[in-house]
């Protein structure tokens, strides 16, 4: 591009000096001078393709720096590699999920703790029952699964994942985090426990359990177990010793003696997962699998060691000392932080000692006009809940008694938006997702039966074993009810069946408790 210079006259003295035979278009052409082009300045500088230099106009701050830098992203997808550590930024963004679509994101810093993303996501889903929540870092392609300790920090753990793999955090219930706090005996089963040195000797089990429970001293836990070494595929059954110090290996049957006690572990450097789907995926002799990897190992089937119990009570007895042989105090710690909120007062020993339910529930008396009494006498109470329950099944239901009720043949609705409705999942489902949320005693879901029309089937967890009622509808005089037991106690419907057992144990084994929830974040 030319820019082109305006001709200007020339002086007097360089027009005087131009011939006197030249004629007036020969004197003009010879005073026009040449264009020339001129030069422009280009503030930016040619560099080869691919390459850019910025202006020099003053500089923009970048809103969105994790788009150009995957480097210095806070997003944590696992793409820290595995042995590197976290960056240095202060908020890191953690994705968890609810089901396995549903997800949210959580701005968390590098001290944040699974408590206090649980207490987050708790409030984001407007959840009104904010404890038993839990984070658990789930593995899909090796089938492993754990449940955070409350202490942890999220940022941390999430960076020792693999760089490509499917590993992410969910969130849900989980009753049994700390139910070994409630009902130990329950946890560790008499057979599995033995005096150490660290213990007084000649004490039961049960002695034994609350003292581990209240001082934090450790007894053995010993049992047989099938055992599948890493890159191998056959399991072998032997017997293991876990104590303070480590997990052992007898080499000799159930031998004690040091000579024959193999170490395999130390317990500060491991974590012990939960196993699903173990015979398909790694040939297990049996359902209840568990392994134990040490935290700097990867996450890779070769490097894990896989263990199976005989039943379930056992592999809860295993996962449960592990955790209380590796973090001891903390546990309590993070159980009366869970349980910090303003409680109502509990009841007294002596009161809660004829019922075999909540402590703070008791029997109550409210015929007086002086208001309600407790009552202490246990025959007394029996025949009190009898009563209670022969006036449930005769009175009857609100709706029943307004007018304009007759078009009503249907079956209310009302336990559909209810948390421990779960509609037409399977038998297997069902109890895939009460053995995901602890399993503990009273923990129930209602769903639809797949079986027979119109009737639902109540799935409860009992001693660690999942149980199931049938539901069956029944029509008398031209109204419709819900009943277990025959016709014996009448519902109108489902809500009124799960408020009656929540107080009265009925045909069940124990009453209901915890409902198995699912939300979506």
């Amino acid at each position: 591009m030319e820019v082109f210079r305006r001709s200007l006259p020339e002086p007097m003295s360089r027009r005087d000096s131009v011939s006197v035979g030249c004629s007036p278009s020969q004197n003009l052409q010879m005073s026009t001078p040449r264009s020339l082009p001129l030069t422009i300045r280009n503030t930016h500088s040619f560099r080869p393709k691919g390459e850019f230099r910025a202006f020099s106009a003053p500089l923009i701050p970048n809103p969105f720096p994790e788009l150009c830098s995957p480097t210095h992203s806070p997003v944590l997808t696992g793409s820290l590699g595995g042995s590197d550590p976290p960056s240095d930024s202060s908020t890191h963004v953690v994705r968890v999920f609810g089901d396995s679509t549903h997800s949210r994101s959580v701005l968390v810093s590098l001290g944040t703790t699974a408590h206090d993303v649980c207490h987050m996501l708790a409030q984001a889903a407007h959840c009104t029952d904010k404890e038993n929540w839990a984070l658990i870092e789930h593995h899909s392609a090796l089938g492993l699964e754990r449940c955070l300790e409350d202490h942890e920090l999220v940022v941390q753990i999430q960076s020792s994942w693999p760089v490509e793999g499917d590993t992410k955090l969910m969130f849900r219930k989980s009753y049994a985090k700390y139910e070994f706090f409630k009902k130990p005996v329950l946890f560790f089963p008499e057979h599995m426990i033995s005096d150490s040195a660290d213990v007084n000797k000649g004490m039961t089990s049960s002695e034994l359990v609350q003292n581990m429970i209240k001082s934090g001293s450790c007894p053995e836990i010993q049992g047989y177990l099938h055992v599948r070494e890493g890159g191998k595929k056959s399991w072998k059954k032997l017997y293991y010793y876990l104590r303070r110090s480590g997990l052992y290996c007898s080499t000799k049957g159930q031998s004690k003696e040091p000579r024959h006690l193999q170490f395999i572990a130390d317990l500060e450097d491991l974590n012990v997962f939960t196993v699903f789907n173990g015979r398909k995926l790694y040939g297990a002799p049996g359902e209840h699998v568990f392994c134990v990897k040490a935290s700097k190992d990867r996450f890779r089937s070769q490097d894990l060691k896989l263990m199976c119990a005989d039943t379930e009570q056992s592999r809860t007895c295993w996962i449960t000392a592990f955790r209380l042989f590796k973090h001891g105090k903390q546990l309590q710690c993070n159980y009366q932080l869970a349980h910090s909120s303003p409680r109502l007062p509990k009841q007294s020993q002596q009161e809660s000692k004829f019922t075999d339910r909540e402590e703070s529930m008791v029997a109550m008396d409210f015929s007086g006009k002086s208001g309600g009494r407790v009552i202490q006498n246990p025959h007394e109470a029996q025949n009190a809940e009898q009563e209670e329950g022969r006036y449930w099944r005769k009175k009857e239901a609100l709706r029943y008694s307004l007018p304009n009720n007759n078009h009503g043949l249907q079956f209310p609705t009302v336990h559909r938006i209810q948390p421990w409705f779960h509609g037409g999942v399977s038998r297997t489902e069902a109890q895939r997702l009460l053995e995901e949320q602890g399993q503990v005693d009273g923990m129930f879901l209602i769903r639809d039966s797949q079986l027979h029309a119109q009737c639902f089937v109540l799935s409860m967890c009992y001693k660690l074993k999942t149980k199931h009622y049938l539901i069956i509808p029944l029509e008398q005089m031209g109204r419709h009810y819900y009943t277990m037991d025959d016709g014996v106690t009448l519902f109108t419907d489902l809500l009124q069946l799960v408020e009656f057992h929540q107080i009265n144990r009925g045909i069940l084994p124990v009453c209901l408790k915890h409902p198995c929830t699912c939300i979506v974040l």
